[in-house]
C-alpha cells in the first residue's frame, strides 16, 4: 500500500488525463495504480495525498472522514477582525452553510515558492495573508468563503492535510515523496 504526498503546481489538473493541453498529474507522477484522495482545483496550489488503497482513498476523502485541512490564502485588500470572525462562523454561501472552521490572519510564509505566472500586483491595495483549517472540503470552498466577507482569494495553497504538512514535509510544486500510510491517523 502507497501513499504519495505531492506538492501540486499551480494550473495543473488534478487528475491523471490530459484535458485541452493542460498539465496534469501524469506529468508528475509515474507510479501506476495510484489516485487522488481529494482534489484541488487547477488554480490551486498545494498539498495532495494519493494512494494505491482503494479504502484508505476513501477514508481520506469522503465528507464523513473529512481530515483537517488548511489552507494558506492570499486575499485582495488587509483583511480585518469582522471578516476573520465571519469564516470561523457557519458561512451561507447560497447552495451550502459552512462548518464553523479556523481563520487567522498572518504574515505571508517565508518558507513559499513564488507562483508562476506571478499573481498581479496593485500599489494602491494591499493584500494580506489567512490560514483557514477545515473540516469540510466543498467545491471551491475556501475561495467562496473569502469572498463572500469581501476579501477576494488572490493566492491558495493547501499546506496540510491531516498528520502531513509542507512545513514537516518540505516538496517544492511538483515533487513527490511517498510516506508509510499507518502515518494516516485512523479514521
Amino acid at each position: 500500500m502507497s501513499l504519495i504526498l505531492f506538492n501540486k503546481p499551480y494550473n495543473v489538473l488534478c487528475q491523471f488525463t490530459a484535458q485541452d493541453g493542460r498539465e496534469s498529474l501524469a506529468d508528475y507522477l509515474t507510479m501506476p495504480n495510484i489516485y487522488p484522495a481529494g482534489r484541488l482545483d487547477a488554480d490551486s496550489e498545494g498539498l495532495m495525498l494519493l494512494t494505491d488503497d482503494g479504502r484508505l482513498q476513501h477514508s481520506i476523502a469522503h465528507p464523513d472522514h473529512k481530515e483537517a485541512k488548511t489552507y494558506l490564502v492570499q486575499v485582495d485588500g488587509a483583511i480585518d477582525a469582522g471578516a476573520l470572525a465571519r469564516l470561523e462562523a457557519p458561512l451561507d454561501l447560497g447552495e451550502f452553510t459552512t462548518k464553523p472552521c479556523r481563520a487567522v490572519r498572518i504574515a505571508e510564509p517565508d518558507w513559499l515558492w513564488p507562483r508562476q505566472p506571478p499573481i498581479r500586483v496593485r500599489a494602491d491595495k494591499p493584500t494580506s495573508w489567512v490560514a483557514i483549517t477545515l473540516q469540510e472540503g466543498k467545491n471551491r470552498q475556501v475561495r467562496r468563503m473569502t469572498a463572500a466577507v469581501g476579501y477576494p482569494t488572490l493566492r491558495l495553497v493547501r499546506s496540510s492535510i491531516g498528520p502531513f504538512s509542507l512545513t514537516t514535509h518540505p516538496l517544492m510544486p511538483g515533487e513527490s515523496m511517498a510516506v508509510a500510510a499507518g502515518a494516516m491517523k485512523k479514521i
